[in-house]
């Protein structure tokens, strides 16, 4: 069974599963060796007790690397990881007010939707009706709506505001500014 979050795993050839008459070494700290036959890197991988491992099949001639396959697996999962870190925003960030909100509190939270959507985040939106305040739903409404003309140039609403139980929700997600 696969871990959580491993994604399409990718398969090495590796030592004798490398089937190519000539091939462009690497050494373990990157430095090229040169082309040479498959039968002088196999013997250059039994004295120096590494594996061959396949890093560009394409490549003419494809390139192999001597190093020994657990760290290169590290290194890949290393590099994996950054760039995953890189690809930043894409989640979605939950704001939470009330439908009488006071205006410096609703500046605030104006403010950090802002933030979250320039840096390519959603944003919901969540209004929560407390006691009989679920009697005056118009209200929560058009603080959406108020949100929504205040937002306007960071996102846009997707879909209509959904009432579930005593929460309105709205999701925002950030529009593309052009230039």
């Amino acid at each position: 069974m696969a871990s959580k979050n491993s994604g399409p795993r990718k398969f090495y050839k590796i030592n004798h599963y490398i089937n190519y008459p000539t091939v462009r070494l690497i050494d373990e700290d990157s430095r090229q060796i040169g082309v040479i036959s498959i039968d002088e890197a196999r013997q250059k991988s039994r004295e120096t007790g590494l594996d061959l491992v396949e890093i560009s099949g394409n490549a003419k001639p494809p390139v192999i690397k001597l190093i020994d396959f657990s760290k290169f697996k590290y290194q890949e999962s290393k590099k994996q990881k950054a760039e995953k870190k890189s690809q930043k925003g894409g989640e979605l960030k939950e704001i939470q007010m009330t439908p009488f909100i006071g205006a410096g509190d609703y500046e605030t939270r104006v403010k950090k939707s802002q933030k979250f959507l320039s840096t390519g985040n959603k944003v919901k939106l969540s209004i929560k009706f407390q006691g009989r305040q679920i009697t005056k739903k118009e209200f929560g409404y058009n603080l959406v709506e108020k949100f929504k003309t205040d937002l306007q140039e960071h996102g846009a609403l997707e879909g209509e505001p959904k009432l579930i139980g005593k929460r309105l929700f709205a999701t925002f997600t950030p529009v593309k500014v052009k230039k």
